[in-house]
């Protein structure tokens, strides 16, 4: 009876790199029924911070926030900005690590090569390492990334590549509103073990592993996704 008397929380939900809220369309339903949805906006700046501002000024007024993979940097700084606005975290496929100089220089380099050409969307390995190893020939899955990719396009490619990652691990230990990091086993992009160190920054925080799912956990895992997050909601938000 508590559960069905609940008030609905505000849900504001971060997409990853060159995606949208497509993202969610499979565990849409769900999330619903947990919170009253809202989907920001990553797509017009070229820094971290700049769309954390963009998130906070379209965001109700207080809210859960989901951060997936890209979403989950620009969530901590969202935090970090508004955490008396924030009621609860979930970090998801995410990290705190910053880039390193060769990744900087490599991302460089697709900036560069990304101006000179046309954009026909991500690649095929970076469709690949995407999503679970078993299922880098599930056309399907892949179809609905590139389509996210294809219809953001050059300029939100650019922007979003443009936005460099700094080390967030002393600030994630700010964090005092209840936390829930998810992991996948097999992500290829964002490993297990980073989402513990977070994990092991956060006061209130805690670890959900979801076995047999690469990196687009919403896509690939949605039922068992949905199931760890309305657990989670009837322990913690209230």
């Amino acid at each position: 009876m508590i559960d069905q008397i609940r008030e609905k929380k505000p849900i504001l939900l971060l997409p990853g790199f060159m995606l949208d809220a497509r993202l969610w369309d499979d565990v849409r339903i769900g999330l619903e029924s947990l919170g009253n949805l809202s989907f920001g906006d990553l797509t017009q700046d070229d820094a971290l911070e700049a769309m954390a501002r963009r998130v906070l000024l379209n965001a109700p007024p207080r809210f859960v926030l989901i951060g997936f993979s890209m979403g989950g940097y620009v969530a901590q700084w969202v935090y970090k900005f508004a955490p008396e606005r924030v009621i609860a975290i979930i970090f998801m496929n995410t990290s705190a690590h910053q880039q390193s100089a060769l990744e900087v220089a490599q991302t460089q380099a697709q900036i560069e090569l990304a101006k000179q050409y046309p954009f026909k969307g991500l690649t095929k390995r970076a469709l690949a390492l995407a999503v679970d190893p078993d299922r880098t020939h599930d056309q399907a899955l892949l179809d609905r990334l590139q389509t996210m990719a294809v219809d953001n396009g050059k300029d939100v490619f650019i922007r979003q590549l443009s936005a460099m990652r700094n080390d967030g691990y002393e600030d994630l230990e700010k964090v005092t509103c209840p936390t829930l990091i998810i992991t996948s086993r097999n992500d290829q992009m964002r490993s297990v073990n980073e989402s513990q160190q977070m994990a092991d920054r956060i006061p209130q925080s805690q670890l959900a592993i979801i076995e047999h799912s690469g990196h687009m956990t919403p896509l690939e895992k949605p039922m068992e996704l949905f199931g760890i997050l309305s657990k989670w909601f009837r322990e913690h938000i209230r």
